[in-house]
């Protein structure tokens, strides 16, 4: 399994039992290292030469979190324009996460056919990723997966052990 850091980011981690569930899977994988942002910096004074330094050692990046009224949590948006600053990408003409890859793990609340053009909110969850998309094809990151768990306030154990199960295999396969 590739080196892989886990950049986790939920404001209400305390409120989510689908994502204090996923995070259980991360548990004892080899070559993993789980980061909770806003464990890390609660009062959101991002340190980007330490995050940069910290994201040149691992091969992949999760980003982790639920989206948050059609969007990122505000730390992992904060921690994105810290970190991916283009003065330090182009350093020398040399883009240090050139080769890297990732993958990123979301939840909503809503139920999936509410994100469609035809459903509740006119969009699909994807179209709410644009944003980090973007930023980590601007960096040449390979972006392998996006794995969306809908209905995620409403989750019972056995959908919550089948996601763990998806969320395994993510890991191993990509």
């Amino acid at each position: 399994m590739k080196k892989t850091l886990v950049l986790f980011a939920h404001p209400y981690f305390e409120h989510s039992t689908t994502n204090v569930r996923l995070l259980e899977c991360y548990e004892g994988m080899d070559n993993v290292t789980l980061r909770d942002l806003y464990e890390d910096y609660p009062d959101f004074h991002i340190q980007p030469f330490r995050e940069r330094k910290r994201i040149v050692e691992y091969e992949r990046i999760i980003f982790h979190f639920p989206i948050i009224w059609f969007g990122l949590p505000p730390l992992l948006k904060l921690w994105i324009d810290e970190v991916f600053d283009m003065r330090w990408i182009s350093e020398n003409g040399l883009n240090i996460l050139s080769g890297k890859d990732a993958i990123i793990i979301t939840s909503v609340g809503g139920r999936e056919n509410n994100y469609s053009l035809e459903g509740k909110y006119k969009s699909q969850a994807e179209d709410l990723l644009t944003g980090l998309k973007i930023s980590l094809d601007v960096n040449n990151i390979d972006l392998k997966k996006i794995h969306i768990i809908y209905n995620a306030d409403n989750l019972n154990d056995a959908e919550l052990d089948r996601h763990c199960e998806e969320l395994s295999q993510i890991l191993k396969t990509e």
